[in-house]
């Protein structure tokens, strides 16, 4: 006896609707045709029996035709419903395919990612390891680069010239990011300058050293971390010529115009005569990260390299 259809009647003519039997009333039809027993097929399902008996009755009327004999006993396929199997099969295959073709585009989006970078950022192993993760991912999106200055860093994204950004942090309300890594920062100072035959300084040592400031059109929450304004005594920091981008602001270093503060990777990544760097001791580290504007956080491109990113293990620290 099949529990809770002792009382199901044969069903004759039904009546018919426009309405197309969904993907779910398929399946549902599959599993009984296949189980022949409504207990059995609503365990298989995870779903009650009386669920299950609804959903076929549904289909039933959405066809206008019987596709089960029911008694106290037995569950069989009528005629019409071993006519129909091939065809619902088929179908449910068919939605198989589907779903397995769009999972398939959306894993390999093509077009172009224009990536932003300050300085060497797109360099760094952990902007490189996300990068490799997104061809991986999408070997047919064209990743373009774009070189960036202290003041395109943000307006590129803003302006959707960039569509993600490797900078780094702090950044303004409005960006978010996806931390990759930290490393110490460092004082760069004019090559001659005492404090550069010291193996380490102190804060309070550069207390009055100019710094290079930035074009008004950067962020201060972004600067005002950099050159570590105030100190931590309170002091303003007393600012020196502007620098509009990396290449600016080592030369006025190198001139002696001013100091400025830098990642670690600096003392590799841009050496240049007539600068030194210097460890700080007490100087809060930075970070690297992956920047992109938070409403445009859906575009699929963005989407594509935030997922890259996120399955990139984060670094603690640069060696």
């Amino acid at each position: 006896m099949v529990a809770g259809e002792a009382t199901e009647k044969p069903v004759g003519t039904c009546v018919t609707s426009s309405t197309e039997p969904s993907i779910h009333q398929l399946r549902l039809f599959l599993a009984l045709s296949e189980e022949l027993h409504f207990g059995h097929a609503a365990a298989r399902l995870f779903i009650t029996q009386s669920a299950l008996s609804q959903q076929i009755r549904n289909l039933e009327k959405r066809l206008g035709v019987a596709l089960f004999e029911r008694s106290s006993r037995t569950v069989a396929l009528t005629a019409a419903g071993r006519a129909l199997l091939p065809e619902v099969r088929a179908a449910v295959e068919a939605m198989v395919r589907l779903r397995r073709a769009a999972t398939a585009q959306r894993r390999h989006l093509s077009g172009r990612l224009r990536v932003g970078t300050i300085g060497a950022e797109a360099a760094m192993p952990h902007a490189r390891a996300v990068l490799r993760a997104l061809h991986r991912r999408h070997p047919h999106l064209e990743v373009e680069v774009l070189g960036l200055n202290f003041v395109d860093q943000l307006d590129a994204l803003y302006r959707r010239e960039a569509d993600v950004a490797f900078l780094r942090p702090p950044v303004p309300d409005g960006i978010e990011v996806h931390h990759l890594a930290t490393e110490p920062r460092v004082a760069c100072l004019p090559s001659g300058d005492p404090l550069t035959a010291r193996p380490r300084i102190t804060l309070d040592q550069l207390a009055g050293y100019p710094v290079v400031d930035v074009p008004p059109r950067v962020p201060r929450v972004w600067w005002d971390f950099w050159a570590v304004d105030p100190r931590p005594d309170g002091t303003p920091v007393r600012y020196g010529p502007v620098a509009a981008d990396l290449e600016a602001l080592l030369h006025t270093v190198a001139q002696g115009e001013a100091m400025a503060f830098l990642p670690a990777a600096a003392r590799d990544l841009f050496r240049r005569p007539g600068v030194d760097y210097v460890d700080v001791d007490g100087l809060p580290p930075c970070t690297s990260a992956l920047a992109w504007v938070a409403e445009h956080r859906d575009n699929p491109a963005v989407t594509a390299v935030r997922q890259a990113a996120q399955s990139t293990p984060h670094n603690g620290a640069h060696p």
